[in-house]
């Protein structure tokens, strides 16, 4: 695993393994977990349009990810948040999977996305989400009181004539770029497992937030490592291998 070809893979998704977990525990608290699934199939089918375009596939995939956070609230309004959720994984599995089915240049990444490419993942990919991710904790520090005030207090905005759409809006889109980049590297499936498995054991468990923060990243870092160990001693895809982990973890702790 310390070989330098294993190395930077583990360290980008030991990265996504801290942060994923703290973003599902606001995605959670906000009832709106659906979402991280959701941003993970448009930023497929974003990354997979992109590559037929010619374009870089992260950049593609960033876009279309950004662009549903940032009208999501705008057809949540007219259709409910589940609904739009529903409608936004819909629509990017679908468009994601008649690309891999009819475009010979997107087959190959489209099985990528969906199953992790956490092996390929080079210096670039690594200070992406050390440096973004880092960010990516800063502003959910910054945001975490005000978006704990409008869950528990939702009139406290109005009454004191203070708009709540600009900390929900940054907060849409802080998690449609994190699911994005977690996409193009642990894959769909795995980078839903660690946002929404343990952020679900630790509010089960934890007696308060902070608690509940500290024990969501404990069990996806040690989810995570354990993943990589099994999946790179049995030479096995990566993503099923902490999915299933992950659901076991769930079983068992729940």
């Amino acid at each position: 695993m310390w070989n330098e070809l294993f190395l930077l893979p583990f360290l980008t998704g030991l990265g996504l393994a801290v942060l994923l977990p703290v973003l599902g525990c606001y995605l959670r608290l906000r009832d709106e977990w659906l979402a991280a699934l959701a941003y993970a199939n448009v930023a497929a089918a974003g990354a997979l349009l992109a590559l037929i375009g010619g374009l870089p596939p992260a950049a593609g995939g960033a876009a279309a990810a950004a662009l549903a956070g940032a009208g999501k609230r705008l057809v949540a309004r007219r259709l409910g948040g589940a609904a739009s959720y529903a409608l936004l994984l819909l629509g990017g599995w679908s468009v994601a999977v008649l690309l891999a089915a009819n475009q010979p240049l997107a087959e190959r990444l489209g099985h990528a996305l969906f199953d992790g490419q956490l092996y390929f993942a080079d210096a670039s990919l690594l200070w992406l989400v050390g440096l973004g991710g880092g960010a990516a904790l800063l502003a959910l520090r910054r945001l975490s009181p005000r978006l704990l005030l409008a869950h528990l207090y939702p009139d406290l905005f109005r009454l004191r004539g203070l708009p709540a759409w600009p900390i929900q809006a940054g907060f849409d889109l802080l998690a449609a770029l994190v699911l994005a980049v977690a996409t193009l590297s642990l894959g769909v499936m795995g980078a839903f497992a660690l946002i929404y498995i343990p952020p679900w054991l630790a509010f089960r468990r934890a007696a308060n937030w902070r608690a509940g923060l500290r024990r969501a990243v404990l069990i996806g870092v040690l989810a995570y490592v354990g993943a990589f160990a099994l999946a790179l001693g049995f030479d096995q895809p990566f993503g099923p291998v902490l999915a299933i982990l992950l659901v076991g973890l769930g079983l068992l702790i729940a």
